[in-house]
C-alpha cells in the first residue's frame, strides 16, 4: 500500500532536482519551508516531528534538499514530507506540503469497524506502523 498524502503523492517518488524545483516554486513566492518526519503517517497525525527548524532566511532549494538527505539518513525507516508556508493571511498557514521520503516497506492501514447501537457502525483507521514497538530517538 502507497501512502497517498499531500501534493505529488500519487506521483512516482521526486527526485532531488525535481523536490528543489518545487522548494524553487515555494521560495520564489516567498514561502519558507520545514522538514518533518514520521512512522505513523495516519491522515489526522498532523504533528510530525520537525527536522531542525523552519527555514525562514532560506533563499536557495539546495538547502533544503540537503537538509532531506540528512534526514534521510538520520530516519530511513521513516516519511519525510517538507511543508512551505504562506504568512500572507497573518497566520500559519500550509500553501504546500509533500512527501519527499517513504520507508522501504510501507506498512499500511486496516479498518476497525464497531457495532454500536441502532444498526449504527463506527470505522477507525488503524496504522500498522503502531503495531511496532517504537524505536527511541
Amino acid at each position: 500500500m502507497r501512502v497517498t498524502q499531500g501534493a505529488f503523492s500519487y506521483l512516482p517518488d521526486l527526485t532531488d532536482d525535481e523536490i528543489a524545483a518545487q522548494v524553487a516554486y515555494a521560495l520564489d513566492r516567498g514561502w519558507p519551508c520545514s522538514i518533518e518526519f514520521t512512522d505513523d503517517p495516519h491522515p489526522r497525525n498532523t504533528y510530525w516531528e520537525m527536522w531542525g527548524l523552519p527555514m525562514f532566511d532560506l533563499t536557495d532549494p539546495a538547502g533544503v534538499v540537503d537538509a532531506v538527505n540528512e534526514c534521510r539518513r538520520a530516519h530511513p525507516d521513516s516519511y519525510i514530507r517538507v511543508n512551505a508556508y504562506d504568512a500572507s493571511y497573518g497566520r500559519q498557514t500550509t500553501a504546500l506540503s509533500f512527501i519527499v521520503h517513504r520507508p522501504a516497506h510501507e506498512p499500511g492501514f486496516r479498518i476497525d469497524r464497531e457495532e454500536l447501537s441502532g444498526r449504527r457502525v463506527r470505522a477507525r483507521l488503524h496504522p500498522y506502523a503502531l503495531d511496532r514497538p517504537r524505536k527511541a530517538g
